[in-house]
């Protein structure tokens, strides 16, 4: 039997996951056995006593989060290592790390869609996925012409709330602002929320994880970036398995995926001036899996004619109104397509897609990706 020493942190909803992931492989290949070293050992008793401690139990293979490489694991041990990117990526273990860039340039995206053209980034310091998440986003935003500001930090605490509070004060109105994490994204809006700043109407609010009770306790619940974490964990145990049996000793760096955009109420703001537009946007994004909505539909919403209407929709938001009826319905298949298990007939229903005719045609033109390839491709 396998056994697997852990250190990771049990009280983190993607450390959980991960660790699903990696029960699941072991009901399906295993048995696998895990012994589950606290987070603090490592606090309390630094590499030496993980190491003393391991040379006790003999695991065949250790995954977790490691303060410092001052000690080298895998070859005290001869073990594979496989370091999860708490700070730093190892070159001499295997790496579980993230599209990181990618992640910032999908939040970009994400609220360039809205018109905004202030943008602001908050996250720690020295900290690989932060740092790359912030330098995506920064890229993708100067490379639209937008205004971008920062306030990065080694800890998020009390003792920095009161600088964190004069950043966001001091920041232009209304902003689109990224958080590195849900974790700061909640610090955020329990920071303005102190300040009487309103979100989203005048600070849009993105975080990373999909942490569905942080994102959940915050007023109004935070919008999020989901990582296919359980995905990333069993394609982790494949890929060590075949190391610890001497299949391929390589190290490997194993990307966690992204998913498609869960929206809340923290992100429920266009930069739209045009009051009669924005109702039209707010229906939309409301109703758009009603497979009956249509411009006759939403002519009852405001006092304009048919022309005028779509000709203010497209010179406002760039798109026809069907072509962004479409583009949400896209948006919502894609997102069940890589969160659920549900056949591809069943999604697009369940998407707004009346008709299963051209499915794929329009699909691709808005994702590069036929829904089945969309799927295998951010499934893995």
């Amino acid at each position: 039997m396998i056994k697997i020493l852990l250190l990771i942190d049990y009280s983190s909803d993607y450390d959980r996951r991960l660790l699903r992931g990696l029960v699941r492989y072991s009901e399906e290949k295993g048995p696998w056995m895990f012994y589950r070293l606290p987070f603090y050992f490592i606090e309390m008793y630094g590499m030496e006593g993980v190491l003393s401690w391991a040379r006790k139990w003999n695991p065949d293979a250790i995954i977790g989060k490691l303060e410092s490489n001052t000690i080298d694991l895998q070859k005290e041990l001869n073990v594979p290592v496989v370091l999860l990117n708490f700070h730093w990526r190892s070159t001499k273990y295997s790496n579980l790390t993230g599209d990181y860039h990618e992640e910032g340039r999908i939040a970009a995206g994400f609220f360039k869609e809205k018109f905004f053209s202030d943008y602001a980034f908050f996250g720690l310091s020295d900290v690989v996925w932060s740092e790359e998440r912030r330098e995506g986003f920064e890229q993708e935003v100067r490379n639209s012409g937008g205004n971008f500001y920062c306030f990065t930090t080694p800890a998020v605490d009390d003792e920095m709330r009161a600088g964190v509070a004069r950043w966001l004060e001091e920041l232009p109105k209304p902003i689109a602002l990224f958080c590195c994490d849900d974790e700061r994204a909640l610090f955020v809006s329990e920071t303005c929320k102190m300040l009487n700043i309103a979100i989203p109407n005048e600070i849009s609010l993105l975080g990373v994880d999909n942490d569905e009770l942080m994102c959940a306790i915050s007023d109004p619940p935070i919008s999020s970036i989901p990582l296919l974490v359980e995905e990333g964990g069993y394609a982790m145990a494949e890929l060590l398995e075949r190391q610890i049996v001497g299949e391929d000793c390589t190290a490997f760096n194993l990307k966690v995926m992204p998913g498609e955009i869960i929206e809340r109420r923290s992100t429920d703001r266009y930069n739209i001036l045009d009051e009669n537009i924005l109702k039209v946007v707010r229906y939309i994004n409301d109703k758009y899996t009603s497979s009956d909505l249509d411009t006759t539909r939403l002519l009852q919403l405001v006092p304009l004619s048919r022309r005028n209407l779509e000709t203010k929709f497209k010179r406002t938001m760039g798109v026809s109104i069907y072509s962004y009826i479409l583009e949400r319905r896209c948006d919502r298949l894609a997102q069940l397509l890589t969160s659920t298990r549900m056949d591809l007939a069943d999604a697009a229903i369940e998407a707004g897609f009346s008709s299963y005719s051209n499915l794929s045609r329009i699909f691709k033109e808005r994702k590069g990706l036929t829904p089945s390839e969309y799927r295998r491709k951010f499934s893995k």
